[in-house]
C-alpha cells in the first residue's frame, strides 16, 4: 500500500470532478465483488493463507469502496443552512473510516500469518490459486490506472484512500503468488504463511498514510506550496494589485478553499476595487477549477504582505 497524501490535482477546466468521482468509485465496488469471488474461488481451491490475507483484504477494500462511493456523493451535496460551507470533509471521514478498517485487516492477517507459522498447513490447487492472483493483479492495475486519473482531475481525498487499498492489493499480489508457489510446489507452507505476514505487515503501513491524509483535511491542513503558488501568481498577474498578504488555504474533498487579503490603491472606487477582486477570483478558479474563493481588499500599505508560503 502505498502513502500518497494532499494529491494535487490537474483538473480539466470542462470536466465535472463530482461526476468524475462518482463512476470511478462505482468501477471501484464493482471490480471488488469481483476480486472477492475469485479470491474466494481460489481459497477453497487451495487453501492458502496468504490468499486468504488477500481475499480479507479485498473483503474489506469492498466495504471501503463502499463507503467511498457513499461518501463523494455526500460531500457533492450543495451547501445547506447547517453545511454553509459544504459537505467536502465527507470525504475526509471516508478516508478515517478506510483506515481503520485496513489497520484491522492488518491484524487479522497477522494473526491468522502467525499461527500457520506455528503450524504449517499444505498448500494445494496451486494453479488455481495462480490463475486467480494473476486476474486479480490485471484488473487492480487496471483499476488504479483508472483511479490515478479521477485523483489527478480532482484531487478527491476519498478516491486517493481508495486507490491506496488497490495498489496494497496489487504489491500483496506478488508476495502471495511467491507464497502460493513455495507452498503447492516446493513444499514449503511455512513460506505461504510468511508470505501473508508480509501483506499485513504492509497493510498496517500504509493505513497510516490513509489516516495522515484523512487527518490533514479534518484538521485543515494547508494546501500543497504547489496550490498556494499557483494561486498567489493568479492574483499578482494583474499589476493594480500590490501584494497578498494573509493567504489561507485548505481542502474539503476535491474542493480547495482559499482565503486572502490584497492591497489596492487606496483611491479606487469601491466599484473599481470590487471589479478586479471578482477578475482575481475569476483567475484563481481557472487556475484551479471549482475553488472555493474568498479575497478582502486593503489599501496599499495598510498591512504587511507575507510570502505566500508562509
Amino acid at each position: 500500500m502505498t502513502a500518497d497524501a494532499d494529491p494535487s490535482p490537474v483538473a480539466s477546466p470542462t470536466a465535472d470532478p463530482h461526476a468524475l468521482t462518482r463512476a470511478v468509485t462505482r468501477l471501484s465496488v464493482g471490480v471488488a465483488v469481483v476480486l472477492i469471488v475469485l479470491k474466494a474461488f481460489a481459497l477453497g481451491a487451495s487453501g492458502s493463507v496468504s490468499i486468504l490475507a488477500s481475499l480479507a483484504d479485498s473483503g474489506l477494500d469492498l466495504a471501503a469502496s463502499l463507503a467511498t462511493f457513499y461518501a463523494v456523493r455526500w460531500a457533492a451535496a450543495p451547501p445547506d443552512d447547517g453545511h454553509r460551507h459544504g459537505h467536502g470533509k465527507g470525504e475526509a471521514l471516508a478516508a478515517l473510516f478506510q483506515s481503520g478498517l485496513v489497520f484491522a485487516s492488518a491484524v487479522f492477517i497477522g494473526w491468522e500469518a502467525i499461527q500457520r507459522i506455528l503450524d504449517p498447513r499444505p498448500v494445494t490447487g496451486g494453479a488455481w490459486g495462480v490463475g486467480v492472483i494473476v486476474i486479480s493483479s490485471l484488473l487492480t492495475a487496471w483499476l488504479i490506472w483508472r483511479q490515478q486519473r479521477a485523483i489527478r482531475a480532482t484531487g478527491s481525498v476519498a478516491v486517493a484512500a481508495d486507490r491506496t487499498h488497490y495498489a496494497a492489493d496489487l504489491a500483496a499480489n506478488a508476495v502471495v503468488l511467491i507464497g502460493v508457489v513455495s507452498g503447492a510446489w516446493l513444499a514449503a507452507p511455512g513460506l505461504d504463511a510468511a508470505a501473508g505476514l508480509v501483506v499485513a505487515v504492509w497493510l498496517f503501513w500504509g493505513a497510516t498514510g490513509v489516516l495522515r491524509t484523512a487527518a490533514d483535511q479534518l484538521l485543515d491542513r494547508e494546501a500543497p506550496d504547489e496550490d498556494r503558488t499557483a494561486v498567489t501568481e493568479a492574483v499578482l498577474a494583474d499589476p493594480r494589485i500590490a501584494g497578498v498578504h494573509r493567504l489561507r488555504t485548505r481542502r474539503a474533498g476535491s474542493t480547495l478553499a482559499v482565503q486572502m487579503h490584497v492591497d489596492l490603491d487606496g483611491g479606487l472606487t469601491l466599484n473599481d476595487a470590487h471589479h478586479i477582486v471578482s477578475e482575481a477570483e475569476d483567475r484563481i478558479r481557472a487556475a484551479r477549477p471549482g475553488a472555493d474563493v474568498l479575497i478582502h481588499a486593503d489599501p496599499h500599505g495598510g498591512a504587511t504582505a507575507v510570502p505566500a508560503t508562509q
